[in-house]
Parts: structure tokens; C-alpha cells; sequence
């Protein structure tokens, strides 16, 4: 039975939502307090567009958490095991984010406006309240709060052709993670070279929530001729892709991680010596080495409509480890997955996971794949 997404006014609107209507949504989720588009009626449409052409998505929900004033430096580097000394303004870093134990909390990307202003932007999870009470407990001057910022992605192999079109062709210069403020005929912007696929792109960071709807359709109107259409990120390529989802492959509440099982060990830079929440923890962590590590997966037999929750795994009738997320791929010809498994699961180990059309074979690619 098709189920109804009560749109009230508890859940934060986009400045896009009104566009997104107009555009033919067709489902919702909810992220950051506020909605984000599920999908626009055709998702196999809209993975094509990603793969092969270029898709606009309305990411508002990805918020940013502003940290201003002479602290502002001092307390981006206590929230990040990541040695901030060399980012210069203009660029950003994708920072993992921990607590005092060491399980991450965010892993958000972190954009250096100015030696006094920084952007977390962050994923599913209450940074903004997090770095206000570490900023006050610290003592430090600095000022913590959510700005007017809403980003809108652009993605997909045509995603710089739109981009030029639309801002000119110094948008093509921009490095990977490097971002620059402007104007677009009176709509006030960041314009970053990122985006939360393998396809490139930019994100266009509105600064002005009452224009959200201009910038929409200055979008759509500017990749028209490379076909552009509305979409959302998508699952099926982040699994192909390997991209870490914060509250699908870990969530502090009830699926925690550290950065080491996670893959983030080059960014947890306990050599630099700065000072940062966890540090003991996971200087601890890395003395003896961690149990666990994500690991792609693929699930054998017919196509999965995907799950609702984490899934065991199963070897030899015990539980081994956790499926987060799986989909179908039809451009691999495969069920992919991510999980948890442990760092000894020997090579060649078979794992079942139980579906509702019964068990299924389970297969770890090997580390590093």
C-alpha cells in the first residue's frame, strides 16, 4: 500500500520545495530537520541522467553550520582529528567528526571562507548544537549558528557544460574541493567544485533563501541543452561508488564506528599534534589495532528492492557482522551492498543474509576494492 508523507510545518522546507512541486516530486525523506526529495516518479530516468548526462538536486538539507570570529580556527580543529594548519581559504576538506570516545558524530566538509569563517556542512546530525557546547565549555570566542545557505547540486558527466553555461568558464578552474564567492544576476553564492557522487560537479551554495526559486529555474533553464532533469542522491551510485553515507553505514545512537573501521585512517592525523576530541581514544585505538572495517559486499540471486534496516550477516550460524544498505545494480549486473565485517574474516568466507524470500549468499570483494 503507497504511504503518505504528512508535509507540516514541524519538518523545515527548502527554499527549493516550491520548485521541486512544480517539477513533480514524488517523495520525500527527512534529513537535518527538513525535507529532501526522494525521487521525481522515474528513479531508473534519473540514474541515467547521473551516469550519462547531468541531474540538478535540491540538497537544502545538507545545512551548514557557520563558526565565526578569532576562535573560529581553533575550534574547527578541536571538532577534527584532520590537521587543518595547511587549508587555505577558498578550499575545502572532508573531515570526519568524533566524540570524546572516538565513534564518529559527522563527516562533513569542512569550507574555509576566511581565516576567522568556516562551513561545516554536515550530514544527519546535530553538529550545529555539538560545536556550540564545545565552543562555550572551551571559553572561546567564537560565534556558532546555521546561516541562510542552501545548497544546490549539479552532477553528472555534463554537470561543468551546465556550470559554464550558466556562471562562465573560470567555474572549470576550480579544484576539487575549491569553491569561490559571486553573484549570479543579484543571486549571492558559493560555488564549489564537489557534490556527493563520482561524477563530478559543483554545488551552488544559495545564500539568500528567498531566491531559491529563481536559482531553480536559472538552473533548468541553462542545462537544457544537455538535457538536465531534477533528481536526488542517489543510493544505487553510492553504493557503486564506495561513498560512506553518515546514518546508513554508522550513526553514533545505534550503529557506531570509528574512523579506522570506517577507512578514514590517513585523516585521523595523530602526528600533527593538535589537540581534538577523541584523541585519547583513538590513539588508543590505533595501539591495538581495530576488530572491524567496512567492506563492500555483493549479495548473489535475483535483483533486491534494497532494505529497510541493517541486516545480519551470517557465518556458520553466528552473527558476524551488519549489512547496512544494498541495491541493484543493473549497470555492474549485481546486488551491491556495504557493511561491517571483521578485519580476520578469512579469505573465501561464506556469509548468508536473510531476506523475505529466504537466505542469500554474501560475498566481501577483498579490501581495497
Amino acid at each position: 500500500m503507497p504511504y503518505a508523507l504528512h508535509i507540516g510545518p514541524n519538518i523545515r522546507k527548502s527554499p527549493y520545495f516550491d520548485a521541486t512541486v512544480a517539477d513533480g516530486v514524488q517523495g520525500f525523506s527527512v534529513y537535518n530537520h527538513m525535507f529532501i526529495p526522494g525521487h521525481f516518479g522515474d528513479p531508473e530516468a534519473e540514474y541515467d541522467r547521473l551516469l550519462n548526462g547531468v541531474a540538478m538536486w535540491d540538497v537544502a538539507a545538507q545545512r551548514q553550520v557557520e563558526l565565526t570570529g578569532p576562535d573560529a580556527a581553533r575550534l574547527a580543529q578541536r571538532l577534527t582529528p584532520r590537521d587543518l594548519a595547511s587549508l587555505q581559504p577558498g578550499r575545502g576538506r572532508y573531515v570526519p567528526l568524533c566524540d570524546h570516545d572516538g565513534w564518529l558524530i559527522n563527516d562533513p566538509v569542512l569550507l574555509k571562507l576566511a581565516d576567522d569563517r568556516f562551513w561545516l556542512s554536515v550530514a544527519d546530525s546535530d553538529i550545529h548544537l555539538w560545536a556550540l557546547a564545545v565552543a562555550r565549555e572551551g571559553g572561546m570566542d567564537v560565534q556558532v549558528r546555521e546561516p541562510d545557505v542552501s545548497p544546490l547540486a549539479i552532477q553528472g558527466p555534463r554537470a561543468m557544460d551546465v556550470a559554464e553555461a550558466l556562471l562562465g568558464n573560470w567555474v572549470r578552474e576550480l579544484p576539487f574541493f575549491g569553491f569561490r564567492e559571486m553573484e549570479l544576476a543579484g543571486i549571492p553564492l558559493v560555488v564549489a567544485r564537489s557534490g556527493w557522487s563520482r561524477q563530478g560537479g559543483v554545488e551552488l551554495y544559495l545564500r539568500d533563501g528567498t531566491k531559491g526559486s529563481e536559482l531553480w529555474q536559472r538552473v533548468k533553464a541553462a542545462g537544457q541543452p544537455f538535457g538536465i532533469g531534477p533528481g536526488a542522491p542517489n543510493d544505487i551510485e553510492r553504493l557503486e561508488s564506495g561513498l560512506i553515507s553518515y546514518g546508513a553505514d554508522m550513526r553514533r545512537q545505534c550503529q557506531p564506528a570509528n574512523p579506522f573501521e570506517m577507512g578514514f585512517a590517513a585523516m585521523v592525523n595523530l602526528e600533527a599534534g593538535h589537540d581534538f576530541i577523541g584523541r585519547a581514544a583513538l590513539e588508543r585505538i590505533k595501539a591495538e589495532g581495530w576488530k572491524r572495517e567496512r567492506r563492500i559486499l555483493e549479495v548473489e540471486g535475483a535483483p533486491v528492492d534494497g532494505n529497510a534496516h541493517p541486516l545480519p550477516l551470517v557465518q556458520g550460524g553466528a552473527e558476524v557482522g551488519t549489512l547496512f544498505e544494498m541495491a541493484h545494480s543493473r549497470r555492474l549486473g549485481l546486488n551491491i551492498a556495504h557493511g561491517m565485517l571483521p578485519r580476520d574474516l578469512p579469505e573465501g568466507a561464506v556469509l548468508s543474509v536473510s531476506l523475505p524470500d529466504g537466505p542469500r549468499r554474501v560475498v566481501p570483494r577483498a579490501s581495497g576494492d
